[in-house]
């Protein structure tokens, strides 16, 4: 029971570890200080804790699907417009303030941009500093800007560091005809793999298609060991 709390293995290199870091660190001040040129510096500051959050996904995990271009822009965008509706009608509270988080993840769920960060730029908005609340409906473009500031740093140096972002979305599986069917026809697929994940009701970040992928590439491993072993057994 207690070896549930152990952290998984990690695949990566350490390379990988500082190539994310540098990025994360340049990234996140790369847009505090492009925020900063047009709402000012104190201002800009104000949105560090989830620029640095976003950061993480951005440059750790950029192949996962709450790390995408739509994720962070539809996610800062839907906490920033639901945060200010909040603040303006329930006031700036703490109790506004982690309802408008929670409102803010559900539009997020039914826009398809869920964005962990999301929920620290709502309740931010709420419990605000005077520089912020004086910017009233212009904080949207704070939000925006400072997001925008870093989905562009990320773009330009994951992709300069060969690491592809934003994951290009895997080709549609083709439909076999009838007349030519499948080798295996017990074969898994990215749809049976869509129907499985609705079936558990749960957030996951991953795609279909990347499970696909993944077992596909375990398969290939399977048979070259399992030819190996039989080639060893012959000898």
């Amino acid at each position: 029971m207690l070896s549930r709390w152990f952290p998984a293995a990690i695949n990566t290199r350490p390379t990988e570890w500082s190539r994310a870091a540098i990025g994360m660190a340049l990234g996140t001040m790369f847009s505090v200080w492009l925020c900063g040129q047009v709402f000012g510096l104190q201002v800009a500051q104000h949105m560090i804790g989830p620029l640095g959050a976003s950061a993480v996904l951005l440059f750790a995990v950029s192949s996962g699907a709450l790390a995408q271009p739509w994720s962070i822009f539809g996610g800062y965008l839907c906490a920033s417009v639901v945060a200010l509706l909040v603040a303006h009608v329930l006031g700036r509270t703490l109790g506004s303030a982690c309802l408008a988080a929670g409102m803010a993840l559900v539009l997020m769920c039914w826009l398809r941009c869920v964005h962990p960060p999301a929920g620290a730029v709502a309740a931010t908005l709420v419990l605000a500093d005077p520089s912020m609340i004086a910017l009233d409906w212009q904080a949207v473009g704070v939000a925006m800007l400072a997001g925008s500031g870093l989905l562009v740093f990320a773009l330009a140096y994951n992709n300069l560091t060969r690491v592809r972002y934003p994951k290009r979305a895997s080709e549609p599986v083709a439909v076999i005809p009838a007349d030519h069917p499948p080798v295996d026809r017990q074969a898994i697929t990215a749809e049976d793999l869509k129907l499985a994940l609705a079936e558990m009701e749960a957030f996951y970040d991953v795609t279909p298609e990347d499970l696909e992928q993944l077992i596909h590439a375990s398969e290939r491993y399977a048979k070259r060991r399992s030819i190996t072993e039989v080639l060893s057994g012959r000898g």
